[in-house]
């Protein structure tokens, strides 16, 4: 028998290789999600948002709800007059 994996219960699930691949790539999804969180989470604290921050705050999905509530949900409603209203 092979004693490389009866030594290193770990082994089994990250080889040399993979453990390489993985941080490569979960690295720049975690600065990217960290990013996007930040920025919407001040934003909705900002706008007095509670719902909303808690929503952020506890549903993770890399960034697309963050960036759906910047630009589509925070967005302030237009007054009669043209000016957006607080």
């Amino acid at each position: 028998m092979n004693s490389y994996f009866y030594g290193n219960p770990t082994a089994l699930m990250f080889p040399g290789i993979m453990a390489g691949w993985l941080s490569a790539f979960l690295i720049p999804v975690t600065l990217w999600s960290l990013f996007w969180m930040g920025w919407a989470l001040w934003r909705a604290a900002k706008n007095g948002s509670k719902i909303w921050f808690i929503v952020l705050l506890l549903v993770h999905t890399m960034g697309i709800l963050d960036i759906l509530y910047i630009f589509i949900f925070s967005q302030k409603s237009w007054t009669k007059s043209g000016k957006k209203s607080k």
